[in-house]
């Protein structure tokens, strides 16, 4: 993790990102149909703070999407080669700090079910449940909550 730097994403990056999601372990089997056709656009990544987590060979290790208005963390997936690094801490971390500057007193996560204990390690709070919304999200998500501090 030393070697792991924590950038912006710009558009260009739009396909790296689009490969990651696509190719994420966690979403496989009974949770492929939510990333099925999903796509990381160069306008979405226009739109809200995108960054990437990015290794001394530039390789893509990691990455986070804010949304601001209203405050969600949006997207934020970790290379399956990647997992157990401290790389999703460190986005984590660094997304906070970021809701922060931006002056957001919370930060709203529906987490994918396995990653909800990943989540409240790192200090957010379960506040409740989203229902499924078939047909491509045919289960219930946890709804977190991170407290920013000012």
């Amino acid at each position: 993790m030393q070697s792991t730097a924590i950038k912006r994403a710009v558009g260009q990056d739009a396909e790296r990102l689009t490969a990651l999601v696509r190719g994420s372990g966690a979403y496989r089997g009974q949770y492929a149909s939510i990333i099925s056709g999903y796509r990381v656009t160069a306008d979405y990544i226009a739109r809200h703070r995108v960054f990437m987590a990015v290794g001394a060979d530039s390789r893509l290790l990691g990455f986070y999407a804010l949304v601001l208005d209203p405050p969600e963390l949006d997207l934020m997936f970790v290379a399956d080669e990647a997992q157990g690094m401290g790389i999703g801490r460190l986005l984590v971390e660094h997304m906070t700090d970021q809701a922060g500057e931006a002056g957001l007193s919370d930060v709203r996560v529906v987490a994918h079910p396995p990653a909800e204990r990943f989540y409240r390690r790192l200090g957010a709070d379960r506040v409740g449940t989203v229902a499924p919304s078939p047909p491509k999200v045919a289960w219930e998500r946890p709804e977190l909550r991170f407290s920013i501090a000012r």
